[in-house]
């Protein structure tokens, strides 16, 4: 069995450069995930759209192409806190795979508006799955993401990984992913990014 894969929805980039950072971090596959029909470009027509979607608990058609969660035991889930909810490509995702005796470990993007929890609404939609403490990054990520995702990963009991994010051992990592036009960059413990 493979043990770390991770899912994500980006809708701006900021949920896309923690999963990266979660990539590079564990080696795991990823796959992101995108609804069949793109949201609105328009801040006010997307926040219409989302409150809809999120009241009424729609889930989006996806595009194809997304990966089996089957032969993994460890699952990173994000998304921007869409309206203190998961973004619905991310419901959706969740309610189509059966997720049952994996290890969850949810993760978002925000901007500092409206609270979630994401643990409570993971938990609901994978009912037979153990999930973890989320975690929420705000979106300027100017913040030491290394030093917070060890933290995190310390909190759900995954020190092995916790143990490999720290010094010159990570800064290689990043490097090597560099050289492959990775959109995360980190250099002394501070996250850097074309993406705004």
């Amino acid at each position: 069995m493979k043990e770390f894969f991770i899912v994500s929805y980006s809708y701006t980039g900021h949920t896309h450069q923690i999963a990266q950072a979660i990539h590079t971090l564990t080696g795991g596959d990823w796959c992101e995930i995108y609804p069949w029909q793109p949201y609105p470009m328009a801040f006010p027509e997307l926040l219409e759209q989302v409150r809809k979607e999120v009241q009424t608990g729609y889930h989006p058609r996806l595009l194809s192409g997304t990966s089996n969660a089957k032969p993994y035991s460890v699952i990173f889930v994000g998304s921007p806190n869409w309206c203190g909810s998961i973004a619905p490509p991310l419901a959706s995702w969740l309610a189509k795979n059966d997720l049952s005796g994996k290890i969850i470990l949810p993760f978002y993007s925000h901007c500092g508006g409206v609270p979630c929890n994401f643990h409570r609404e993971i938990a609901r939609l994978c009912p037979r799955a153990d999930v973890r403490k989320e975690l929420g990054i705000l979106e300027n990520l100017g913040t030491d993401l290394p030093g917070i995702l060890r933290d995190w990963l310390n909190q759900n009991g995954l020190q092995s990984l916790s143990d490999a994010y720290t010094g010159n051992q990570y800064k290689e990592i990043i490097e090597k992913e560099n050289n492959q036009s990775c959109v995360l960059t980190i250099r002394n413990n501070s996250a850097c990014s074309g993406l705004e």
